[in-house]
């Protein structure tokens, strides 16, 4: 962690976001708690990579505001401050996948042990000599993890990093992310995969461009007396159109 912050890590207020004629995000008002990982739920299209690019700043929004770590969002101030890992890997595919991530840790000052725990970390270990290009779609994308991850920023917006992993990695990768967040930096996870819920402190549950809820994973099974993260968000789902005129 770069600097201490007490306030929202993301403090978003009525945030609209349209492509053309049609409005992509629906006026949302969320805040993200700091030292947390909030996961940000919902199907394929229902906005959390608009929402998660109005975060990081590469999102054009037509009202509200966006502030992160107290800074508007995109602000020059917050390059170093917040990480972001795409769906489709940013890598230098004629690299190695150690050349990759030393580069971006020079960029942010680590040495060269962050380097060597962020190639274990994504477990690629056997890799590290290997060209980025010459890898799967997802090693590629566990190379673009460990960039982020080797610059230690105070938030990190993950979209779907744990799509084609293996279920040890994925639960390594969760457990890692418990390690960060209990060392003070924010993590936003985005996913499609409800049973990815139970790792997370709250969530933010998404629908055509609506938050529908913010709620810890808990509160979900409660208010909604379901036995699994899958079927309470189902269920909750359904109360919700239910009740629409």
């Amino acid at each position: 962690m770069s600097e201490s912050f007490t306030g929202p890590a993301v403090d978003i207020r009525d945030l609209v976001v349209r492509r053309g004629r049609r409005v992509v995000l629906h006026g949302l008002d969320l805040r993200v708690r700091t030292g947390s990982i909030t996961g940000l739920l919902g199907p394929s299209g229902c906005g959390k990579t608009t929402l998660m690019r109005a975060i990081v700043g590469t999102q054009i929004v037509e009202s509200g505001t966006v502030t992160v770590l107290g800074e508007p969002a995109g602000s020059v101030a917050l390059r170093r401050r917040v990480g972001y890992v795409t769906q489709s890997p940013s890598v230098y595919p004629d690299l190695t996948v150690r050349e990759n991530i030393r580069y971006f840790a020079a960029l942010y000052g680590r040495p060269a042990s962050a380097v060597a725990e962020a190639v274990e970390t994504v477990g690629l270990g056997d890799y590290g000599d290997d060209r980025t290009g010459e890898l799967s779609n997802g090693q590629r994308g566990r190379v673009s993890l460990a960039c982020a991850l080797v610059a230690e920023p105070d938030l990190l917006v993950l979209d779907e990093p744990t799509v084609g992993l293996d279920p040890v990695l994925r639960a390594d990768l969760w457990g890692r992310f418990a390690e960060l967040a209990a060392a003070g930096t924010t993590l936003l996870v985005s996913s499609h995969v409800m049973d990815e819920a139970e790792h997370c402190h709250e969530l933010l549950l998404m629908r055509d461009g609506d938050l529908l809820d913010v709620l810890t994973p808990t509160a979900l099974l409660t208010r909604t007396g379901e036995s699994s993260l899958e079927h309470a968000f189902l269920t909750l789902i359904r109360e919700r159109e239910g009740a629409q005129p």
